[in-house]
């Protein structure tokens, strides 16, 4: 997220009860994840053995709870609870807006577009041109649809990253990491019924040109989907996964987060993807391998009440 005034350190400092470290006099632009920042963010470091990614990434602003050496040119917010501290700055540049009616006054949607009866959208949406969105579709906000875009009855667009933090020393575990990113869908998408697709925490969850979903799918927050892609039917995709360009995933793939699927790749039914794959090539099983191989595994596993009948009446 990417503030509309850049802000003082200072601020940020006294705002968050942290002492500041390093530079001193320079101005935070936004406020966003590790692995999507870029110069000007702030971001949030609690455990030690991520201090060097987070400390040599481009943040410019890093809340972390120990002092460290400050790299050149960066400014730390020392705190005991980093993860409360970023929560704090995200309400304050980023409040709830309750809705005003089914459509806010404070959404942009082009010519050509329809909306079916029961469709909500949300604050400072904007959606497109010659767009069809189907009953009951809910839109939240910040969400950007660009052109051509048809979303199916029943889905829901731009909801809360699943992100918590675990506090295992009170009765009540779970701390929400609040999200401030958003959804974007470039032109040419379709949406299937009944699919959820979460905004980033900070930055953007998006769906790429010309992509088609079929029902009853989820894309987790901060994945970025590529143009051209295919998912069935039951397709869940986990958070900050990245899908390249053109990969088709057959129905009830499961897409664990934090991973690449590269170009081109095709993933059966009902398979399970752990960690990265190459792409331009064909999947199967759970976990995954390349399907041929997979195949060829699960013929000899069918033959293994065979060859042992054999080797016990050899033994015999």
């Amino acid at each position: 997220m990417k503030f509309e005034k850049a802000v003082p350190v200072q601020w940020l400092a006294e705002f968050t009860g942290a002492k500041l470290l390093g530079n001193t006099e320079q101005l935070a632009t936004g406020i966003n994840e590790i692995h999507k920042v870029e110069p000007g963010d702030i971001s949030f470091v609690d455990f030690e053995k991520y201090y060097s990614k987070c400390l040599n990434s481009a943040a410019t602003v890093i809340i972390i709870n120990k002092e460290v050496d400050c790299p050149e040119g960066k400014t730390l917010l020392v705190t005991a609870d980093p993860f409360s501290a970023y929560v704090k700055i995200v309400k304050h540049f980023r409040p709830f807006e309750p809705a005003q009616g089914m459509i806010s006054g404070t959404a942009v949607i082009g010519e050509g577009t329809h909306l079916q009866p029961g469709v909500f959208v949300g604050n400072h949406v904007r959606i497109g041109n010659n767009c069809l969105i189907h009953p009951n579709v809910t839109i939240y906000d910040h969400s950007v649809i660009g052109d051509n875009v048809i979303i199916h009855a029943g889905t829901v667009i731009g909801a809360d990253a699943f992100y918590f933090k675990r506090r295992k020393d009170r009765a009540v575990q779970y701390d929400k990491l609040e999200s401030c990113g958003r959804v974007v869908i470039e032109d040419d998408v379709e949406i299937g019924a009944g699919c959820t697709i979460d905004k980033g925490v900070s930055g953007d969850t998006i769906i790429g040109q010309g992509t088609k979903l079929d029902n009853h799918i989820h894309i987790g927050h901060g994945a970025v989907i590529g143009k051209n892609c295919l998912f069935a039917a039951q397709v869940g995709i986990g958070g900050k996964a990245i899908i390249e360009d053109e990969v088709i995933l057959w129905g009830q793939v499961g897409v664990s987060k934090d991973l690449v699927i590269g170009k081109g790749a095709v993933v059966y039914a009902q398979s399970g993807v752990p960690a990265s794959i190459e792409g331009g090539k064909i999947y199967f099983g759970s976990p995954v391998e390349e399907a041929r191989e997979k195949m060829k595994e699960l013929n000899w596993v069918k033959r293994i009440p065979e060859i042992w009948e054999k080797l016990t009446k050899n033994e015999e």
